[in-house]
């Protein structure tokens, strides 16, 4: 079992949020309001607009993972619906490449004013994973989301994450059912060094539980503070292309963990 370190390190950062906000610019700039990388921001699709993201992970132990999700507005900002395929490579049971388990995604524009937004998700997991190969679950499972954004000034945007994710009789690669449940916490600040150029710091807390039918359950927990930055590049026809880059790094039950990663988003309207 891991060491639980949220209460302590997690509340640290925190207040180290809370101690760096600077003075408001005067001048409003044009803010980017993309995806972050470890944790999600409270923006819908506008009407008429459709994003494409990818991202790439590689960690120290050799597992990475891709992903592509693509983000429809249905018809307007209210309503959103995504799915998301991930392509991951694992090394345990054994050094291997595939699909993992793809997950369609409904989020709910709650709450969008001049300086906050709220739009809770809910998703569903389908098992398109080959469990024997450790790349899938072998379950529908649901994972809930409540993504909260608030601008604290005009150079300074935070992000704030609370949700958990069910599996149900999901199963390891020797065939042993399980039912999986895993929290999540995390926070990021952004600072708005120009209107198209943004340095990031995130940090995402998690939590999981597995219970197996004939054994004991086990807990792990995980916990990475991950600084970055995205740069916006724009064009007339409307087409805005966002590349950034991270760096994960494992602290408390995480320590020695750490990786890279790269996201890349096409944003364009459909007509």
């Amino acid at each position: 079992m891991y060491k639980k370190v949220f209460p302590k390190s997690l509340v640290l950062f925190f207040i180290m949020l809370c101690l760096v906000f600077p003075m408001a610019s005067a001048e409003e700039p044009n803010k980017i309001r993309d995806n972050s990388f470890l944790i999600e921001e409270a923006y819908n699709q506008e009407y008429g607009v459709i994003q494409h993201i990818q991202t790439f992970q590689y960690m120290k132990d050799r597992t990475w993972a891709h992903a592509f999700t693509q983000e429809w507005p249905v018809p307007g900002m209210t309503h959103q619906l995504s799915y998301t395929v991930p392509t991951v490579h694992v090394t345990d049971p054994h050094d291997t490449t595939g699909i993992g388990d793809v997950m369609i995604n409904y989020r709910y524009q709650a709450i969008m004013q001049d300086r906050y937004a709220f739009a809770p998700r809910f998703s569903l997991l389908l098992p398109t994973g080959d469990y024997k190969r450790g790349l899938g679950s072998d379950s529908l499972g649901m994972q809930t989301n409540l993504p909260f954004s608030l601008e604290l000034s005009d150079k300074w945007v935070t992000h704030w994450n609370v949700g958990t994710t069910y599996i149900p009789n999901g199963k390891d690669s020797d065939g042993a059912e399980s039912d999986n449940l895993v929290g999540h916490a995390g926070a990021s600040i952004n600072w708005l060094v120009k209107e198209n150029f943004n340095l990031m710091l995130e940090v995402l807390w998690t939590h999981s539980e597995i219970f197996h039918t004939e054994a004991r359950g086990r807990e792990e927990e995980s916990l990475f503070i991950s600084p970055g930055a995205r740069y916006a590049i724009n064009f007339d026809s409307g087409l805005q292309v966002v590349p950034g880059i991270a760096f994960p790094v494992g602290v408390g039950a995480s320590e020695g963990e750490y990786g890279v990663f790269a996201y890349l988003s096409f944003e364009h309207p459909l007509f």
